[in-house]
């Protein structure tokens, strides 16, 4: 049945096992990147800065992370739910309404900083999830101001 705009209700919902082989929910054995984005709000200061920046203040951060990996049998390479689950319990918890300056590593809270921490804990979490064995944190980014963000990618923390 149709509606005025060109929609349709769906009659008979595809069944597993029935309308489609389990054998068909990976389509493909490609490495794949999903990304997702989260916020935090938190103060700081820069030490060694002569700016504005040298003065406590507080920025409302954006973090976007690229994880890649293979798809499972049913096509997943990784749930968003436990990209979620690992930001808000394993690292949201050092940064969202915190004073950066104690609560992370002993370390000039800069973006530049900041970003290759929040890759070190996002890999170290993805290693301790057998499930998705192979993912790996391809890039973050992290966004102090809407126009500014420093970036960390895989292929710059293995020129160490």
């Amino acid at each position: 049945m149709s509606s005025l705009f060109g929609f349709r209700i769906v009659e008979n919902l595809q069944k597993i096992d029935q309308d489609i082989n389990r054998k068909q929910l990976r389509y493909h054995n490609k490495r794949v990147l999903v990304s997702k984005e989260f916020t935090f709000d938190a103060a700081h200061h820069l030490h060694c800065y002569e700016g504005k920046c040298k003065n406590l203040h507080g920025h409302t951060y954006k973090v976007v992370f690229g994880i890649s990996g293979f798809v499972d049998e049913i096509g997943l390479a990784i749930d968003f739910g436990d990209i979620k689950e690992i930001w808000k319990e394993e690292i949201e918890i050092y940064l969202d309404h915190r004073y950066l300056n104690e609560t992370l590593p002993p370390m000039n809270t800069t973006a530049e900083n900041m970003v290759v921490w929040i890759f070190e804990q996002m890999e170290l979490a993805l290693k301790k999830r057998p499930q998705y064995k192979g993912a790996r944190t391809e890039f973050v980014r992290l966004y102090e101001t809407p126009t500014s963000y420093a970036e960390m990618r895989r292929e710059w923390m293995e020129l160490e």
